[in-house]
């Protein structure tokens, strides 16, 4: 089976139950379905056809999931895009997929239109607006809703699909600096959504809250698992405290996703106790490691059962979760508590061990620490047009994730370091040489280096450290504006420091283990 069927068998089994609710709008699955449909026939209006790639730019709304069902029932692969990132990073993924169409939400017009030429040289744009749009003289700007009210209910003619062909592509920061396009099959979303069916006990009385983005699958697998059941799409257009937690009460929400700087925000909200959460059974976080005493606070405040999850976008994208096995609901809550704030025991649709240097299992003693390797149906095929990258990546059948961990006798995971050099911050991962790279473009700057520092509020904080030119001179401030001119202000440092020289290896290399031994001395993990 493929993706085609989620949708089709939610319009046959509950046409007449709520699907969508956006803002004040909501659809019934019958009149979700006829929309995708319209999208998809405006779509083949278009010219898309099977294997082409449409790009799209826009926060949470009801027209983002048309989008992720609309593109793929007419066998074309969509490419959600992270509306946080520069606008030279927007035209490098339409570059790199080679995107025929975008879909941008009116919010980024500005943006766009400032390499609009650039953009219009390599696809279609269009404006996720209610109406056609141009100046007197020029060819109209198409828009999302002119476009399905021209379009057909009817469902577009079926598209000779097969589970092995490419569904979605989303893209990761590169190690280098360029993004990396995650491939993600029909069988990898397919085999997913039914391994988050099975481990969250998924129901037609699920309420799901798209608190988190759409483009990141911590809240992007929830548009497949959710519609296959029957349940209900609640979008709120962009993480705020007060929409978040009125939505949850309002529309009776039962489970979603979040960060944990999101779930750290909600339960430090100053009007977190007028609201009514009775409805919530299961909070989840993912992204980020958590802490334990965070953990206590979000089971205190909302009163209902906690996971945390942990995976990758090159694995659709869950490998663990820390629900607790049946036989550890009978320990005291402090031993309890440790499991839950673990990374988590394998999801059941992978296969995931510990191994170290020699390839072997580590020891399950909570002691050894070894690289997180995985393999099964959810797992990426690899990367788009980097055949190289992908052999590094995938080896002998195994994805070697880059995650240092140990093992416990029970079989749950707790991630300790990184073998790869990223930061992930506010749940966005960020490696540093992209950021040291536009450090190094600052004509004052002699030597820089960019760290993750435990933070509070974000998880890791992005710390330059940086050596000054002799004679030259920047301040803090100015560093960070200068950043943020170039890459996305998620990316950008939070705070710099000047040293007179970086610490160096016996090679030469700086010694980030060094810089980073200041910020992380006495915690036993190197991931916060």
């Amino acid at each position: 089976m493929v993706l085609t069927e989620v949708l089709r068998k939610a319009v046959r089994l509950y046409p007449h139950k709520r699907a969508v609710v956006c803002g004040d709008k909501s659809w019934t699955y019958s009149q979700f379905g006829e929309r995708v449909n319209r999208l998809s026939q405006a779509l083949r209006s278009l010219g898309i056809e099977r294997a082409d790639r449409v790009a799209i730019i826009h926060r949470n709304c009801h027209r983002y999931l048309e989008c992720y069902f609309g593109v793929m029932q007419v066998g074309a692969v969509l490419v959600p895009m992270n509306y946080r990132l520069s606008s030279s990073d927007w035209l490098d993924i339409i570059t790199d997929s080679g995107a025929r169409l975008l879909i941008v939400d009116d919010l980024f017009r500005d943006r766009i239109e400032s390499v609009e030429d650039a953009v219009s040289e390599r696809c279609e744009v269009v404006w996720a607006s209610d109406e056609d749009t141009g100046e007197e003289g020029e060819a109209p700007k198409r828009s999302y809703e002119g476009l399905l009210s021209a379009a057909s209910v009817e469902p577009p003619p079926a598209s000779h699909i097969e589970a092995e062909d490419i569904a979605q592509i989303y893209y990761t920061s590169g190690t280098t600096g360029r993004g990396k396009g995650v491939v993600l099959t029909h069988h990898n979303v397919y085999a997913h959504a039914l391994g988050t069916i099975a481990e969250f006990q998924l129901t037609d009385g699920d309420v799901w809250l798209h608190a988190a983005p759409l483009f990141h699958l911590a809240d992007g697998w929830a548009t497949w698992s959710i519609t296959w059941v029957g349940g209900v799409h609640v979008l709120v257009v962009e993480f705020r405290e007060r929409a978040v937690l009125e939505a949850i009460e309002s529309e009776g929400v039962t489970i979603t996703n979040m960060i944990p700087t999101m779930l750290n925000a909600l339960v430090n909200y100053r009007e977190v106790g007028d609201h009514e959460y009775s409805s919530l059974r299961l909070l989840l976080s993912g992204g980020a490691p958590i802490a334990e005493s965070l953990v206590e606070r979000i089971m205190e405040t909302f009163g209902c059962d906690y996971a945390q999850t942990y995976g990758m976008t090159e694995t659709s994208p869950y490998l663990t979760v820390s629900t607790l096995k049946d036989h550890l609901k009978a320990l005291g809550r402090e031993e309890q508590m440790q499991f839950r704030a673990s990374t988590g025991r394998e999801f059941i649709t992978v296969e995931l061990r510990v191994v170290n240097s020699a390839g072997e299992d580590v020891k399950p003693d909570g002691e050894e620490v070894g690289e997180i390797i995985v393999r099964g149906d959810s797992v990426t095929q690899g990367y788009w047009n980097l055949p190289q990258v992908t052999e590094e990546a995938i080896r002998d059948g195994w994805l070697y994730t880059g995650d240092m961990a140990v093992m416990d006798q029970e079989g749950y995971v707790t991630i300790v370091d990184r073998k790869r050099d990223m930061i992930i911050t506010g749940g966005e991962n960020v490696y540093s040489v992209e950021v040291e790279n536009v450090l190094y473009s600052h004509p004052a700057i002699l030597e820089a280096a960019v760290i993750g520092v435990p933070d509070d509020k974000w998880g890791e904080a992005v710390t330059a450290i940086v050596v000054l030119k002799e004679g030259e001179q920047a301040s803090e401030g100015e560093i960070i504006g200068f950043c943020r001119e170039k890459i996305a202000h998620f990316k950008a440092p939070k705070s710099v420091e000047f040293v007179a020289a970086l610490p160096k290896t016996g090679s030469g290399k700086i010694s980030k283990n060094v810089l980073r031994e200041d910020y992380w001395r006495g915690r036993k993990r190197r991931v916060h």
